[in-house]
């Protein structure tokens, strides 16, 4: 129980970890002041440490500030709210943090979000090199930092627990479009006029999705800045992008007209199968060519999807990871023609080619747990029957460029497919 700061300190009768027989509970001290209670409130007011609970098994003492900083807050409603933050009565959310040498770091925020964040941020910060928090920044943060030099300590240091294509994302931005404009100004000299002036210079070539991208990245690198006392005011602060971006009317599916006219003409193609699983079961092209045998739930006729692969062309080399997001990860249940699919190509796994490449074991972070997991590539469902290699990913838009060619149909893009899925399913009421 934390006695906090005061040397006394009341408990209401529903405190956890106490239960809510507080009235009955037996408080025993070798000092009679040390536990008073309140019979007609049934409050128990602590006045120092030393009071044993036989009810419950408590004894009472001060925690430490470390401990202090990683119990879970709450809200005004009672919500929690993470470890370290919680909500005073004026509504702002308080973040307290305690770095490795043991001094307190706390700062007050509108919004639970923003707290959350800075609270990461600090940890992060505080596990470089062991030094605190505070001094890392001063450290670093000094009058002098330019954008670029920024930049490459956000991307690496603060989002560098984001998916690997989000940050090579950031990346691809902000070399291409950001860091020509405001690359080697200073960090506390640019203004929302250069940030503007980013977004103009991208309206003639660049599509809407594409100057979005790029206002993401900068408006968090800069929040970033904001939230860890580098710089005074967000430099983004009034700015907007006025291309629009592809509404959901443009997003390309397939009528049922052109699916089954898609299918027919992809059956003689190695690629069939992925096609039409993607179609039953609406997987993005990363968790397809993912996907691994220990996923598929043969009794309960369910598919897990938990990792994706991907073909990293810059560096030569297959990297594993998590789905897109949190909420990437879920059970399909199975159709009957999804089932027949795996059943096929189950049949087939033990006379196709299999290259050396099969036999590494990639390792990557689980988004939910934060945990180590694996991807044994031995155990893919999918491999290309040319080279025993999972196909790249491009190769699968490539091959179906080809495929709609060839039978005079309007190109579309792998996918087009997983939004058709999700067409047919609304279209069933599902």
């Amino acid at each position: 129980i934390d006695l906090g700061y005061k040397k006394s300190v009341q408990l209401n009768i529903d405190y956890k970890p106490l239960s809510c027989t507080m009235k009955k509970a037996n408080w025993e001290s070798s000092d009679p002041s040390v536990v008073s209670v309140n019979k007609k409130s049934g409050k128990i007011t602590l006045e120092k440490e030393g009071g044993i609970c036989y009810t419950h098994g408590v004894v009472v003492r001060s925690l430490s500030l470390r401990e202090r900083s990683r119990s879970m807050g709450k809200n005004l409603k009672g919500k929690e709210c993470g470890k370290g933050i919680c909500q005073r009565k004026d509504g702002l959310y308080l973040a307290r943090f305690v770095d490795t040498a043991g001094k307190r770091h706390d700062k007050c925020f509108r919004k639970l979000p923003e707290a959350r964040n800075w609270m990461e941020e600090v940890r992060v910060l505080d596990r470089q090199g062991g030094q605190s928090a505070e001094l890392h920044e001063e450290n670093f943060a000094s009058p002098d930092m330019t954008v670029d030099a920024w930049f490459e300590f956000w991307i690496e240091n603060i989002v560098g627990d984001l998916a690997p294509n989000t940050r090579r994302n950031y990346r691809e931005r902000y070399v291409n479009n950001v860091q020509p404009v405001i690359g080697k100004m200073l960090l506390r000299d640019v203004r929302p006029m250069h940030c503007k002036k980013i977004l103009i210079g991208m309206d003639a070539d660049y599509a809407g999705s594409t100057i979005r991208q790029t206002y993401i990245a900068m408006g968090t690198m800069f929040r970033s800045a904001v939230m860890n006392g580098i710089i005074p005011k967000h430099p983004m602060d009034g700015v907007r992008y006025t291309k629009p971006v592809r509404v959901p009317s443009d997003i390309k599916y397939l009528t049922v007209e052109e699916q089954e006219r898609f299918l027919e003409a992809a059956k003689g193609s190695h690629n069939y199968y992925q096609y039409a699983l993607i179609l039953e079961t609406g997987l993005r092209i990363g968790e397809l060519i993912g996907l691994t045998w220990d996923c598929i739930d043969w009794e309960k006729r369910t598919l897990t999807v938990n990792k994706t692969l991907e073909f990293r062309h810059k560096q030569t080399e297959w990297r594993a990871g998590p789905p897109k997001t949190v909420t990437s990860y879920r059970t399909i249940p199975l159709t009957k023609r999804a089932y027949d699919i795996l059943l096929a190509v189950h049949a087939s796994k033990e006379f196709r080619k299999q290259s050396p490449l099969l036999n590494q074991t990639l390792a990557y972070v689980d988004r939910r747990t934060g945990q180590n997991s694996t991807l044994v590539m031995t155990d893919l469902v999918f491999i290309n029957f040319r080279t025993g290699e999972p196909s790249k990913n491009s190769s699968y838009d490539t091959h179906l460029y080809k495929i709609c060619d060839e039978n005079g149909i309007k190109r579309f893009c792998m996918h087009a497919l997983r939004h058709t899925y999700a067409t047919r399913t609304i279209e069933s009421g599902m």
